[in-house]
């Protein structure tokens, strides 16, 4: 873990991190555990007799690990993750707002460069309408 990125994280560092299956990639997910905890407080608001939210709940936490950082600055990753995000050796590290996705290198920019949508109509799409959205 490079210096900077480690002094940003400082602050987190020492309750640990969960990593986890993403829902929609082939890649993980890393929280800090405040994230976390938030997430499962939500999660923990469905009720588990129906069966649909059993179904999510199980599949959403299918594989979860707790992990620390070393002295080094470095988390490992469990094996039947790494198989699971298809991880070979090099990782990119991705900012998703909250969270971290990480990444093989390769799948990563496979993942980049074959965006079937068009960027620019994807914004307009996901970010064009916040007039309207503060007005309702």
């Amino acid at each position: 873990m490079s210096s900077a990125f480690k002094k940003q994280l400082s602050s987190v560092l020492q309750e640990g991190f969960v990593i986890k299956r993403s829902v929609f990639q082939s890649c993980l997910e890393l929280y800090s555990m405040q994230e976390w905890n938030l997430m499962m407080a939500k999660i923990n608001k469905l009720n588990r007799f129906v069966k649909k939210n059993n179904d999510f709940i199980r599949r959403f936490t299918a594989g979860v690990k707790m992990v620390d950082v070393d002295a080094s600055g470095r988390i490992l990753i469990p094996k039947d993750l790494c198989q699971f995000a298809g991880i070979e050796k090099q990782v990119v590290l991705s900012s998703a707002v909250n969270i971290i996705e990480i990444w093989d290198k390769d799948k990563y920019e496979k993942v980049i460069d074959d965006a079937v949508v068009d960027f620019a109509e994807l914004a307009e799409e996901v970010m064009g309408n916040t007039e309207a959205d503060e007005l309702s």
